[in-house]
């Protein structure tokens, strides 16, 4: 084990975050982001600034504050994270979740992936420019958001509803997940995230008769929501390449010497990072979670399944209607969250400076853009006509498979790692 005072400043601050319990189970049950938000807002202040906060829902802490750039004929830049993670099970774990352990040169605990590393980076870097007296090139909006992994519900929807003031100025955003690095057999790479997937949470319901465990019982709600779970499950959706994964799979193809016409042998020449590459190329529609019954011997008259669905921007209502197709018309669907796709150019003044960022501290390695599977908080700042984009830069060991640390159990993250996003970062907005 590290000592804490031998750690570099961005791995502390990770490490005192991932400390704050900041549990999401979603649907409004959180353990709070409150503690998280005011040991932010306190190292703003450290800084010299002066953080907002805006707590619309008591816990649900969100906190700003806005640093002034040496040009304010520029457009403001937002670099935000969220403070909220996702459950963890310390008995699946080999070390405490929330303790913040360092051991094997890496930072360990729920968040050090998602997404308290790029939480501490910001940190770090505004408070290197600053420490300096140094200005950013242009005002710096620095926000960090209640609830993202329940879609921002509670968090920055309700931050762009009711203080859009804050963002006042601003045309891009800078958050997660991207600017981290992959292997292309034996090349590295860094993917900057341009695009989003659309999110749509729905409920399958089946509907039965209630009776008795031992008799024969034709309309039984749980046998039918198991056959709409599998087929759905089960199902193969197609690969449908946007203009963002069209460029990957060319890039990918080009390092590996893969044929770009199958985007999936293309994904798999990136190891550990093909699975999630492949999600990308199509909608996915995995089951997350069922709920039926009550005892035993009782077969009850109804069931429910969680459903997660990603589908490509714009391809919600489409998926929508085949997801009924293929469960059939007995099975109802509530749709219990659903959010937009984004996808913006893989181009311009901020690409361009995040690029040459990168290139500047490893050169010569190639930035290809890519379509998250996921979804951040950029979304909602879409709402107010604001770019988003994923980096937080990252360069990473080839056998270190990151992405299937989202979520995952054991999650950690390199220290050499974090010390290289934040000075890639810190390049960034001096720069930019």
């Amino acid at each position: 084990m590290a000592d804490i005072d031998e750690l570099p400043e961005v791995a502390r601050v990770a490490r005192d975050l991932i400390r704050f319990d900041t549990t999401n189970f979603g649907e409004g049950r959180s353990r709070g982001e409150r503690e998280a938000a005011e040991y932010v807002g306190a190292y703003l202040e450290a800084l010299g600034l002066t953080p907002e906060f805006y707590e619309p829902i008591p816990r649900r802490t969100n906190v700003t504050a806005r640093i002034p750039g040496r040009n304010p004929d520029k457009p403001a830049l937002i670099l935000h994270g969220h403070l909220d993670v996702v459950p963890a099970v310390a008995e699946d774990w080999s070390v405490d979740p929330f303790e913040g352990v360092v051991k094997d040169g890496m930072l360990w605990g729920r968040g050090a992936v998602d997404m308290k590393d790029m939480d501490a980076m910001i940190l770090t870097s505004v408070a290197e420019l600053l420490r300096a007296g140094e200005q950013p090139e242009r005002d710096l909006v620095v926000t960090f958001f209640a609830d993202e992994e329940n879609g921002g519900v509670e968090g920055s929807q309700l931050v762009v509803r009711d203080r859009a003031e804050w963002f006042a100025g601003a045309t891009e955003a800078i958050s997660e997940v991207g600017g981290y690095s992959i292997a292309v057999g034996d090349r590295r790479a860094y993917l900057l995230q341009v695009g989003e997937k659309a999110l749509v949470w729905i409920r399958l319901h089946a509907r039965g008769l209630a009776g008795h465990g031992s008799r024969h019982h034709p309309e039984n709600a749980v046998t039918r929501l198991a056959e709409a779970v599998a087929a759905l499950g089960r199902t193969g959706w197609p690969i449908e390449l946007t203009s963002t994964t069209r460029q990957l799979v060319a890039s990918l193809a080009d390092l590996s010497g893969a044929h770009a016409a199958e985007p999936d042998v293309v994904a798999d020449a990136t190891g550990a990072a093909s699975a999630f590459l492949r999600s990308t190329f199509r909608t996915t529609t995995n089951p997350t979670g069922l709920t039926a019954g009550y005892k035993h011997n009782v077969i009850p008259d109804a069931a429910t399944a969680a459903i997660d669905i990603r589908t490509l921007p714009g391809h919600e209502d489409e998926v929508l209607a085949e997801v009924q197709r293929i469960v059939g018309d007995d099975i109802e669907i509530e749709v219990v969250h659903r959010d937009i796709g984004l996808e913006v150019p893989f181009a311009g003044d901020l690409v361009d400076a995040m690029v040459d960022s990168l290139a500047r501290h490893d050169p010569g390695v190639p930035v290809i853009p890519y379509l998250m599977g996921g979804g951040t908080d950029n979304k909602a700042l879409a709402e107010l006509g604001i770019a988003g984009f994923g980096f937080a830069p990252l360069r990473l060991p080839a056998d270190l498979d990151f992405t299937g640390m989202f979520h995952g159990v054991d999650e950690r993250v390199p220290i050499d790692a974090l010390v290289f996003g934040q000075r890639v970062l810190t390049d960034l907005i001096r720069t930019y």
